[in-house]
């Protein structure tokens, strides 16, 4: 006699991450000498150890727009949907994906 299975319990965002982990966010604004830095300052509020060297930048073809992904050390969920929230209302911001 088999035994019935359980039924799968769905997965959490958090069951598919395991936290802390390194995180890549890609952030798009319009190209400003000031860009960087305005995103850097975002991010160390929420992780005062955030290291600049974990930043990638690259402009635009036509060097309008400028993209940057940088990989903060998410500690939970909250913390990353924390730091998405303050970069997608900066105002620099285009996109964050």
């Amino acid at each position: 006699m088999t035994t019935p299975e359980k039924p799968a319990t769905p997965q959490t965002a958090d069951d598919l991450f395991n936290f802390p982990c390194d995180f890549p966010i890609k952030v798009m604004g319009k190209s400003h000498p000031e860009f960087q830095d305005a995103i850097v300052t975002v991010i160390r509020e929420y992780d005062g150890e955030f290291d600049v060297t974990r930043i990638e930048t690259r402009p635009s073809s036509g060097g309008n727009y400028t993209g940057l992904t940088v990989t903060v050390r998410a500690q939970s969920r909250a913390h990353l949907d924390d730091i998405y929230r303050a970069l997608t209302g900066h105002p620099m911001v285009k996109v964050v994906l």
